[in-house]
């Protein structure tokens, strides 16, 4: 049985070039023509394709505004800012992420706390927030991690009883469903990246979402020169954007002195892509949910997706990834599971984002010259995490891999790439002998 395993010699489950399977992003002449009609008219630097695409956006999201930025990073740090977040403030989010969800936070004098995750949705743990709220508490930043929507209900409920403000991280999630609504919709702001990584990508740049015209303004002040000055305040009936009375005349003024507008190439692509990104992200969803559908009842290799029929998806499934587990397949390391796929000749990749709470650069950088880590700077206590706060998170690493991101439903290639995962769970016992 071992001469099965093509680590072993065996004949390769994947036999057939995928083709266009992977491709991605999808670019057209459509795409090239929208480019060079900004480039031709020297309209790089404007804003008019831009609020075009803002548009578009916002009506997808049945949102009221919609904020292009120059990286889902700026997109991150503004609705901080808009959401109140200053010196000696906290967010909470999960460790296990990109830093842009939470590290922003630095930059406005403020740091993080961390929250444990969910083992089976790898999104924040709604059931480990609430102790970790303090009066410096201002947000909560639940990222939808590797598409999977976080469990968005009771974590509106927390923020509603303690009154503070949801940032939703959407970056890997673009069209994702929460219970049949839209991700980025659900929070107080949604903010993301739209780089040419991404499910919906549009080259750099990022995209901020909201229904709330005070953190839409707040975030063009912060960032959006040539703008400010467009912007109508919410009027003296309803909270000043300014509370203080001193700073009233810096009004229609920009405040951050940030420069975070997008670039208008990744306006005119993104305003393409859009167009077509519902179609081809149900290609996606097809394809995905076929591969984990053949894996079912496979031991060891268990789906990261929402259940069916729960009105829950992953949108364009960007890092799509697997949970491992080593006691289904007598104990066989995730190391060399993964070796013996990739062998077979499709893609897996063990692990995750290294937790941000054990890094280094969170506990023990000086970044802006305090005399002191940032992390602790600000805060009238050490609140670092060492290893063991987060039993769940630290764990992650080591319990889940990468697996193929198909773009269009093929299922003869589809198929050759789930047996891969099969025959390798199938025959664990022959690499445990090795």
């Amino acid at each position: 049985m071992a001469k099965a395993l093509a680590i072993h010699g065996g004949e390769k489950a994947v036999r057939s070039d995928p083709g266009d399977a992977f491709t991605w992003p999808i670019i057209t002449e459509e795409d090239e023509q929208a480019v060079l009609e900004v480039l031709r008219r020297g309209g790089m630097s404007g804003v008019d394709v831009t609020q075009q695409f803002e548009k578009d956006f916002a009506q997808w999201h049945s949102m009221e505004y919609a904020l292009g930025c120059s990286s889902g990073t700026a997109a991150l740090q503004s609705a901080m800012w808009a959401c109140g977040v200053r010196i000696g403030d906290e967010i909470i989010a999960p460790s296990l992420t990109y830093w842009a969800s939470a590290l922003p936070a630095f930059s406005l004098q403020a740091t993080m706390v961390f929250a444990d995750i969910d083992p089976n949705t790898a999104c924040i743990d709604p059931g480990d927030i609430e102790h970790r709220i303090t009066e410096r508490t201002k947000a909560i930043v639940p990222v939808h991690y590797w598409g999977h929507p976080a469990d968005m209900d009771p974590i509106m409920e927390i923020a509603k009883k303690h009154d503070l403000k949801v940032i939703e991280d959407v970056s890997h999630a673009h069209g994702g469903l929460y219970k049949g609504r839209l991700v980025g919709t659900i929070g107080h702001v949604g903010a993301m990246s739209v780089m040419s990584g991404k499910s919906l990508a549009v080259g750099e740049g990022g995209m901020l979402l909201t229904n709330d015209r005070q953190i839409w303004e707040r975030c063009i002040a912060w960032g959006h020169y040539g703008r400010t000055r467009a912007t109508q305040w919410t009027g003296e009936s309803e909270a000043p954007v300014i509370t203080d009375p001193e700073l009233t005349p810096y009004v229609g003024l920009p405040w951050g002195g940030y420069k975070y507008r997008m670039h208008q190439l990744s306006s005119a692509v993104g305003r393409v892509q859009l167009t077509h990104y519902r179609d081809r992200m149900e290609e996606i969803q097809a394809a995905m949910n076929y591969f984990w559908d053949l894996l079912s009842d496979v031991p060891g290799v268990r789906e990261h997706r929402p259940p069916m029929g729960s009105g829950s998806t992953m949108g364009g499934w960007y890092a799509a990834h697997g949970l491992y587990e080593a006691e289904e397949l007598g104990g066989l390391p995730l190391s060399k599971f993964a070796e013996a796929v990739r062998a077979e000749g499709t893609t897996c990749s063990p692990g995750a984002n290294f937790p941000m709470h054990l890094h280094p650069l969170l506990n023990e950088a000086d970044i802006y010259g305090h005399g002191k880590p940032t992390r602790i700077a600000s805060s009238d206590r050490d609140l670092r995490q060492g290893e063991g706060s987060l039993p769940v998170t630290e764990a992650m690493p080591g319990r889940c891999y990468s697996i193929p991101w198909f773009k269009h439903y093929r299922p003869e290639i589809i198929e050759q790439h789930a047996l891969a995962y099969r025959k390798v769970a199938e025959n664990a016992e022959a690499l445990l002998e090795d």
